[in-house]
């Protein structure tokens, strides 16, 4: 199969999971997304629910249901952390929407693809995170495009561990 995408959209795989699997998987990246910060410090260089919402939207190739998991995603993290509720929800929402309308138009089946549009969309998720909190919002924050710089690293990281366990997950057929 060609780098850049099947013949028609039937000749890709779409992955299919267990139910367990679609509400254990991001349950557990909220939780230990609001409680990790707490023990390793201000600092994270991390976001579990994005990885977990890019995972998804580019495993399942739908742009709607990618963008229904970045939705729900972020507006759970904002209400577990200290945001103002919907500054994730809207970053995680365009970055699901995203992710699902990419993986239409390319095989994200090799990894490498797969972490290179994750530190991708990690830096967009942080310009769409900015641009709300500072022009939509008016909010004066700490910001620093290098811990951004990090952050993307630091999930690309993540999804190269995270991706392969959670595709032995998925329902062969």
């Amino acid at each position: 199969m060609s780098v850049f995408g099947a013949e028609s959209r039937r000749d890709m795989e779409i992955h299919r999971y267990p139910l367990l699997v679609y509400t254990l998987v991001p349950l557990v990246a909220l939780v230990l997304q609001a409680w990790l910060p707490r023990v390793v410090g201000r600092y994270s260089w991390f976001d579990l629910p994005f990885v977990v919402t890019v995972y998804f939207a580019l495993a399942r190739r739908n742009p709607m249901e990618g963008t229904v998991m970045g939705s729900v995603m972020g507006l759970f993290q904002d209400a577990l952390s200290h945001h103002a509720i919907g500054i994730n929800g809207i970053a995680k929402t365009a970055v699901g929407f995203l992710a699902g309308s990419v993986g239409i138009r390319i095989d994200v089946d090799n990894h490498t693809i797969r972490v290179l549009l994750n530190f991708a969309l990690s830096l967009l998720s942080s310009a769409i995170y900015l641009f709300v909190t500072r022009f939509l919002l008016g909010l004066a924050i700490d910001w620093s495009w290098l811990t951004e710089l990090l952050r993307a690293v630091g999930n690309s990281v993540i999804a190269l561990v995270l991706f392969p366990l959670l595709d032995r997950l998925q329902i062969k057929d």
